[in-house]
């Protein structure tokens, strides 16, 4: 074989596979905001896996992940990829744009609320601690939620998660979609599909002096399965 035509087959060979690691396995994302400060900021590069959502897997509480836009989420017009870049991009090769970066705060059945006296959220009515991820160690501040520090939000529903930035108060989260008690009816929803989850951010790899992975914090272990009873309905 020419090594021209060897050159093309090779070329071909890696496209295909950069096609089905992208579409199946890992795919490579930019951060267009500083919504998940400190952790990642503007324009790091990292990388989301697919495979922990399969066969019947679904966000936990405490997963960063990345979803497609539920409708009206996404504010302002990022740019596109153009050219090279934009060819790069479809097959994997070049870090996407176009979705949202959050961390799961709530699943199926939680019922969330902001804050106790020492500012925690609570989840089924357990504190979290999230001193080790949040920017400024302030859980409640909200991006023109309009809800302050007092709100309380579920159960989530079935196939659905609550969201919420790292930066809370640069963060236009699940919170900026929750409805007031004067919209009603109200055509707001503050979850996230699980179907539109693309994955779990394992690393940031971009750029080199920040390269590490990115796990589950674990400081959602002890939140229990059910909200506690509401004694007003015992």
């Amino acid at each position: 074989m020419p090594v021209w035509q060897e050159s093309f087959l090779l070329l071909g060979i890696a496209l295909v596979l950069a096609i089905v690691i992208k579409t199946f396995f890992v795919q490579a994302f930019y951060i267009p905001s500083e919504s998940m400060e400190p952790g990642l900021i503007r324009n790091d590069r990292i990388l989301v896996q697919k495979v922990s959502y399969w066969f019947g897997g679904s966000p936990a509480r405490g997963d960063v992940i990345v979803f497609e836009d539920p409708g009206g989420w996404l504010t302002g017009e990022e740019p596109k990829p153009t050219g090279l870049a934009n060819l790069l991009s479809k097959v994997g090769l070049y870090p996407t744009g176009g979705h949202l970066v959050k961390r799961v705060i709530g699943t199926e059945g939680d019922v969330i609320t902001c804050c106790d006296d020492e500012g925690h959220l609570l989840v089924n009515g357990e504190p979290i601690d999230e001193t080790s991820y949040i920017a400024d160690r302030k859980t409640c501040a909200g991006a023109g939620t309009g809800f302050g520090c007092s709100w309380t939000v579920g159960p989530v529903p079935e196939g659905k998660v609550f969201v919420l930035g790292d930066n809370r108060g640069a963060s236009a989260d699940s919170r900026a979609h929750m409805c007031q008690p004067s919209e009603d009816p109200c055509a707001k929803s503050p979850w996230v599909d699980t179907d539109l989850v693309v994955g779990k951010v394992f690393a940031l790899v971009w750029p080199r002096d920040r390269w590490h992975w990115i796990s589950n914090p674990g400081v959602f272990d002890d939140v229990p399965d059910d909200p506690p009873a509401d004694p007003d309905k015992g």
